[in-house]
């Protein structure tokens, strides 16, 4: 009977051992933190065939334990955790409102003394402060009477928590009964792997925020840089992300496929705050460039200051007509040697009428220089042709009296820009940004989840029909997650309204815009139709435009939208 007794007495031991082992591959795999928790609890009940148990974990100043899960079958209690169920239990001090150790709470004992204590009956034992349990008790009608209360050690021996049993229950007769020396080991044995488990992931997580916290000071240098990109490296990734979900929930069509787990999510997200960072490296007066004569400051002021002398010049030749018309004596003694002959009355009014269309020829190129400066709009031939033209109609004179044409070829060049504000230099220093992104990301040692980062940032810029850059990749050589960012990247610059040479673009032109790039090969159309008909758009734009800008859309009139 003995050996019958034994043998039983080992199998059970095993079992509970091969669970044990089980719990700790359960726990090393999880990555959310109030699930791992709550694991960690329902596998120490288990174990113990424990009613109720409790999880307290340190707070973040180490001077008191929080509450975190609270379970009890008999009551049908659950608190904390997944259930979601808020605990509204206030903290355990360590210390009372006079500073001295709080030993007669048994957790915070345990945490503090790094000590298992094991306790048959609560109403009976002597040390510990239970008029808690008893008032918690007397109100619900329980009788809480064993307690195994485990601190959680982590592999640096710091407590981070505490586990806490209660009422250990014979298997077979339901009988409440102590927990045992063995119960105990094991519970001990699991608290330790669990603490170790905890800290893991914790580490992980602080790993990971530290990480994304060098990453947004990178975007906000960039942001500091430039007022103007201001939120462009925070909006691109949102709406990255709003399309990938998109994508991942939908179930017809060519992307009916795509489907992305967290490890997934997180990569592409890293992506997307990242999709940028070459922009540091970028001269801020290319970026800020609001118009066409803009370096460090807007030249047109510089050509004001020039017509304001052509109009004095022309001035100056009118008094100097008049002069000589009145008192040629006076007019030549006060003339330079060039002054004029006196003039007949008719020749001195054709003299004033010369003078008004002159003004008025003056001001209409200022007027069409400052247009013209904005980049707003898309220059023709014929404008670009009249900048020259400008440029040679009139001369002055500098500060040092040196005759000078009027426009300087940096002038005319910039001048005659065909659209937007930037040269083909100063577009070729943009561009440059996604070569420095590429770069700066494939010197980092990524780990495996992450290491399609610098694939999906630096792709941003490509198109399907191969014509993008910097490397010319047509589409089915992009991943899916780089073309879904090519589309935010394109529509946040549209909408944008803090771009200094355009204004934010309403939600139907932005639409249109996006339609034709479909239409002439520029982007996924498969991930396009996406975009459209899962309302992706107005999602964004209910978020982030203003109310101005979300107008009505008519999908079927969007360009290479499949309705």
């Amino acid at each position: 009977m003995g050996k019958i007794v034994t043998a039983d007495l080992q199998a059970s031991t095993f079992a509970r051992l091969e669970q044990l082992n089980a719990i700790g591959a359960a726990l090393s795999s999880e990555r959310d933190i109030s699930t791992l928790l709550e694991k960690i609890l329902l596998a120490a009940k288990d174990i113990t065939h424990a009613d109720g148990g409790t999880l307290y974990l340190v707070t973040e100043n180490e001077q008191a334990l929080r509450f975190e899960i609270l379970r009890n079958d008999t009551l049908g209690v659950a608190l904390g955790g997944t259930s979601g169920n808020p605990i509204g239990f206030p903290n355990l001090p360590y210390t009372d409102e006079h500073g001295a150790p709080n030993n007669s709470m048994v957790a915070v004992y345990a945490a503090t003394h790094v000590e298992t204590v094991n306790i048959e009956d609560a109403y009976t034992a002597q040390g510990f402060d239970f008029s808690g349990t008893r008032l918690y008790d007397e109100n619900t009608g329980y009788r809480s009477r064993s307690f195994l209360t485990v601190p959680m050690r982590n592999h640096e021996n710091v407590v981070i928590g505490v586990l806490q049993l209660i009422n250990a229950l014979e298997p077979a007769s339901g009988k409440v009964v102590p927990f045992s020396a063995a119960d105990q080991r094991l519970v001990e044995s699991l608290s330790s792997q669990a603490a170790i488990a905890l800290t893991n992931r914790q580490l992980i997580l602080q790993l990971e925020g530290l990480f994304e916290s060098f990453i947004n000071l990178i975007n906000l240098a960039i942001d500091e840089k430039s007022p103007y990109t201001r939120g462009h490296c925070e909006r691109v990734p949102i709406l990255t992300m709003m399309l990938a979900e998109a994508a991942h929930t939908t179930t017809t069509g060519p992307l009916a496929g795509f489907r992305m787990n967290e490890a997934d999510r997180y990569e592409l997200k890293i992506a997307g705050l990242l999709h940028d960072c070459g922009k540091i490296t970028t001269p801020v007066h290319v970026v800020d460039k609001a118009t066409k004569l803009h370096t460090l400051y807007d030249r047109i002021d510089a050509l004001d200051v020039r017509f304001e002398l052509l109009k004095r010049d022309a001035e100056i030749e009118l008094l100097r007509s008049q002069l000589a018309q009145r008192d040629p004596q006076l007019a030549v003694a006060a003339a330079s040697p060039t002054a004029p002959e006196p003039q007949s009355a008719a020749e001195a009014e054709a003299i004033e009428t010369a003078y008004a269309a002159r003004l008025a020829q003056i001001e209409a190129d200022r007027e069409f220089l400052h247009r013209a400066n904005i980049g707003s709009e898309a220059m023709s031939p014929a404008d670009q042709q009249r900048v020259r033209d400008i440029a040679s109609r009139y001369r002055w004179q500098n500060g040092s009296a040196e005759t000078r044409d009027f426009l300087d070829p940096d002038e005319i060049e910039n001048l005659s820009i065909r659209a937007g504000t930037l040269t083909a230099a100063e577009r070729e220093i943009i561009n440059h940004h996604i070569v420095a992104t590429i770069r700066m990301l494939e010197q980092l040692p990524w780990p495996r989840h992450l290491r399609r980062v610098p694939e999906f940032a630096g792709g941003h810029h490509e198109r399907m029909d191969g014509k993008g850059y910097p490397k010319g990749l047509k589409r089915e050589e992009m991943s899916i997650q780089a073309r879904i960012m090519a589309i935010a990247d394109i529509f946040e610059a549209l909408t944008a309204k803090d771009r200094p040479y355009k204004p934010g673009k309403t939600l139907s032109e932005s639409l249109h815009i996006l339609g034709k790039f479909r239409e002439n090969g520029h982007i996924d159309p498969d991930l396009f139709d996406i975009f459209i008909r899962q309302r992706v758009y107005r999602d964004y734009a209910n978020q982030y435009l203003h109310p101005e800008q979300i107008d009505t859309v008519d999908e079927s009139r969007i360009p290479g939208y499949r309705v």
